[in-house]
């Protein structure tokens, strides 16, 4: 399931975001690679600890955490520290799945990625390719987004990011481990949320259906939550 998501940064967050992250020192992406992402990965990365990396990082943070949509879709239990990569002159990243468990360099901080996040930082105009490929049950799916908008996958899907022929791709990436480890669950629960939201609009948080479907979510949340 690929959920897009809105902007999750205003068009002053992004313009926060790109001044800290535009005038910092950046490095081979393969900084933060495991053995077979090195073998695909073509593009420059801000480093993990770097100052504008960590400060740009919170204000993607605190936009998450306002983002109903990204907390019904993901149900996060831990966010991996958002990183920044940026692709230019041909630069791609070949076909390759996630590393499972995600390890924060220096400390004992860890996740199992569940979700991968692509949150974009340019509007598509200002390049060319550099589309987020994701192979899934029903063939393969393309993204690029305005800046400021995330797009949300299984972390153990197949994708990759095609080459950059024209301008510069910026964006941020992380992953979240779920509350709900089953991709499944996950996809019902967020069904039925949608479901229920739309419900409530319509006749109001006090009507019976609204509550009894209420009730419903969660309960199936609290059968398969792990916290």
């Amino acid at each position: 399931m690929l959920i897009a998501i809105p902007d999750v940064l205003d068009a002053d967050a992004v313009s926060r975001v790109r001044t800290l992250i535009d005038a910092a020192e950046w490095i081979d992406g393969n900084a933060t690679s495991g053995t077979q992402s090195a073998l695909a990965k073509r593009n420059a990365q801000l480093p993990e600890d770097s100052a504008a990396a960590i400060e740009a990082g919170r204000i993607v943070l605190d936009a998450l955490g306002r983002s109903a949509l990204f907390v019904a879709a993901a149900l996060p239990l831990k966010v991996f520290p958002p990183l920044f990569n940026r692709y230019a002159g041909g630069q791609a990243f070949g076909t390759h799945v996630d590393t499972a468990v995600r390890v924060r360099r220096g400390s004992d901080f860890r996740i199992r990625a569940d979700l991968s996040a692509t949150l974009f930082l340019e509007d598509p105009e200002n390049y060319g390719g550099g589309e987020l490929i994701v192979e899934g049950t029903f063939g393969e799916q393309s993204v690029k987004l305005p800046a400021g908008h995330m797009i949300l996958y299984p972390a153990s899907s197949l994708h990759r990011v095609a080459p950059v022929t024209r301008g510069t791709r910026t964006a941020s990436f992380f992953w979240a481990q779920s509350m709900v480890r089953d991709h499944g669950a996950r996809h019902i629960l967020f069904d039925l949320d949608q479901g229920v939201q739309t419900v409530a609009a319509a006749q109001g948080q006090g009507d019976p259906a609204t509550v009894r479907l209420t009730g419903v979510y969660h309960n199936l949340l609290r059968r398969w939550a792990d916290v």
